[in-house]
């Protein structure tokens, strides 16, 4: 193992240059192995999981969902704050931040980012829960692209560019991941489920944020600094990639449903003009609706 690792970094070393000797000997960072084997690990478990759940009873894991996705928010309350007062003490400039200009505000980054980078890791539980619970059509190619990725994207981050103009990306993320977390902690408890009204909004935050990093992001090949610019054009092209996909759920989510809810009414309101009241439907969603709470 030794020796393949030795291998992977001389070649990494060749590609992208010398890594940022702040990070050396960091949890994780040292190697690219242990990352290439989690992340493979994770699609095995996409692929197995669902098939070995297939004949088995979903799991509820509600309180251990509610102790989870509460973790995760105080995580990444956390990493916003300390992402944003990391960047204001070190004056660091919107337009292009290289990575060593920030003095002791560049360190307090580069540790908050590895928590950023670990909490990848941590979240391909969010998939692990959908499989026990037999929420296979939560798992989309979008779901698995974008955690499958993240992990291994934060690696390389984390290894030569750890700070500077990475920060902004993760701090936007950081706040919506506030927002995401709390909301799937929330509906964990049934009791609260009919006061949640902001998924949607979620989805549209992260639209959002995905366009604002490629404006920041494009502001540093067009205002360069000692950035690499070679990592600002992979960010510009990923967050492409996210925007199709996220855009392509968001219709398939919210405008499919919309459109769907509007032909139900109309099909309603046909069968009470021509003289029924379709009770038996309705005494059939109400059955549904309750067979659902108890989820």
């Amino acid at each position: 193992m030794e020796l393949v690792d030795k291998t992977i970094n001389s070649y990494f070393d060749v590609w992208l240059g010398p890594r940022d000797p702040r990070v050396k000997g960091w949890l994780l960072l040292e190697n690219y192995t242990p990352t290439f084997i989690f992340s493979v690990l994770y699609l095995l478990i996409v692929w197995l999981g669902p098939k070995y759940m297939r004949n088995k009873q979903p799991f509820s894991c509600r309180g251990v969902l509610v102790i989870y996705n509460l973790g995760l928010t105080l995580l990444s309350l956390y990493m916003f704050y300390e992402l944003v007062t990391g960047v204001l003490e070190g004056g660091y400039n919107f337009f292009c931040q290289d990575t060593h200009s920030g003095g002791e505000a560049d360190m307090k980054i580069i540790r908050v980012l590895w928590w950023y980078y670990f909490s990848k890791l941590i979240e391909f539980m969010d998939t692990f829960f959908f499989i026990l619970r037999k929420n296979n059509h939560q798992i989309t190619v979008l779901h698995v692209y974008h955690h499958a990725t993240m992990l291994n994207i934060w690696w390389f981050v984390m290894n030569w560019v750890p700070c500077g103009h990475s920060y902004f990306g993760a701090t936007l993320n950081s706040f919506i991941h506030v927002l995401m977390y709390s909301y799937y902690g929330l509906s964990a408890v049934p009791a609260m489920r009919p006061y949640l009204w902001w998924k949607k909004y979620i989805t549209q935050g992260q639209l959002i944020q995905f366009v604002l990093t490629i404006f920041q992001t494009s502001c540093g090949v067009v205002w360069p600094c000692a950035f690499p610019q070679g990592w600002l054009y992979f960010q510009i092209s990923y967050m492409i990639s996210l925007i199709i996909l996220f855009t392509n759920f968001y219709i398939q989510t919210y405008n499919k449903k919309a459109s769907s809810r509007r032909k139900e009414y109309q099909n309603g309101s046909t069968a009470i003009a021509n003289g029924y009241t379709n009770s038996f439907s309705s005494l059939e969603n109400n059955v549904k609706q309750r067979k659902q709470r108890k989820d």
